[in-house]
């Protein structure tokens, strides 16, 4: 029984942050510079098409890990969230370049940290889940 919760935590979380990242992206493409200033990316010279790029890639993205959740296909989520928080990561460094320390700094470390903790957790569910 308590395999069958662990699992269930593990979609759920799995899950929000797909939806967190969807909306992020759908947030990008509503109100791009709103969006860009919020997460710290924003410069003046930047064009605007490139924060259209980045909500159809937080868009499809997040789309990909809400379906691997609902599929609890633990190696893919692994893989994933793994990955993403390698992005994040980089994110802390493009913000850090573009802005001045602050809250998108501490956002995008915790959320690094968040995909790093839940990665690892879907690969351990992947490896020695039933």
């Amino acid at each position: 029984m308590k395999d069958h919760i662990r699992r269930r935590w593990l979609q759920g979380l799995a899950t929000a942050a797909g939806v967190a990242l969807a909306l992020i992206g759908v947030r990008f493409g509503l109100v791009p510079r709103s969006a860009a200033r919020f997460f710290g990316i924003d410069m003046p010279a930047a064009p605007i098409h490139l924060h259209y790029v980045i909500a159809v890639r937080d868009i499809w993205l997040g789309a990909l890990i809400i379906a691997f959740a609902c599929w609890r296909d633990w190696r893919a989520l692994a893989l994933w969230l793994g990955f993403g928080a390698l992005i994040c990561f980089a994110d802390v460094l493009i913000v850090a370049h573009a802005t001045a320390w602050g809250g998108p700094i501490l956002f995008h470390t915790a959320s690094g940290i968040y995909c790093a903790v839940l990665g690892f957790a879907c690969w351990q569910e992947h490896t020695y889940g039933a």
